[in-house]
């Protein structure tokens, strides 16, 4: 039984970051597919997906194919309840459902102002109020999730979706050198140290572009 999962670029696509990692954290079994995202050959590459139009998509073992990150999300979490994509606890599990539904429809600044790359630090990056307001609503809702972990450094204490939706977050907050808390700074550091992390981004720096589509006119660091 195994899945086929259809990403975008590793280095910038936020949502194929979040698709692989259900599937690669939680030990399902899939075959990765690459898609033309800045190559242009995206449309005809997800042709036989339809209607599924985004990356992250997802091909089911008997063919159906599933879009949107969260009813990726659900459909896993309920073919593998015994893998423990969702937290254990019921008010846990509301609670990180409400997490990602959140990332999915929201952070609209920190989005735009912010696309996620992989490369390298932009040092010296002026936020937007706007993007502050959504890295402020981000720490509430990590410090809210971190309430239910009894033990271990994720936001529910042990691994689960609401960390791979997170996991990009993660990501422009480091790759833009954003101002957050040492604690929000610290998971952040625990995201980016993660050998399914790192072994996604080590695949994306593969790929070389020029130009790099994603220049900020900022004096740039070295990744950590």
């Amino acid at each position: 039984m195994t899945y086929d999962l259809y990403i975008g670029d590793r280095t910038f696509s936020s949502w194929s970051l979040r698709g692989w990692l259900m599937l690669e954290k939680f030990s399902l079994p899939f075959r990765t597919h690459l898609v033309g995202l800045y190559g242009g050959t995206m449309t005809a590459d997800m042709a036989h997906l339809a209607p599924a139009r985004l990356v992250p998509a997802l091909q089911l073992p008997d063919g159906t194919v599933v879009g949107e990150s969260m009813a990726i999300a659900e459909t896993l979490a309920e073919r593998h309840p015994d893998a423990g994509l969702w937290p254990a606890d019921a008010a846990a599990r509301a609670t990180a459902r409400m997490l990602c539904a959140e990332m999915a429809a929201g952070f609209g600044a920190l989005r735009n102002q912010c696309p996620m790359q992989l490369q390298h630090v932009n040092t010296g990056f002026q936020p937007s109020e706007a993007t502050r307001a959504d890295l402020d609503r981000i720490e509430t809702l990590w410090t809210h999730a971190r309430s239910f972990a009894s033990d271990g450094p994720w936001l529910f204490g042990a691994y689960s979706l609401a960390d791979a939706f997170y996991a990009p977050v993660c990501a422009r907050i480091i790759g833009y050198d954003l101002p957050v808390s040492e604690a929000a700074r610290a998971y952040c550091a625990t995201t980016l140290a993660d050998p399914a992390f790192k072994a996604w981004r080590a695949e994306g720096l593969k790929t070389t572009y020029d130009p790099f589509p994603y220049d900020m006119g900022t004096p740039i660091a070295d990744w950590p």
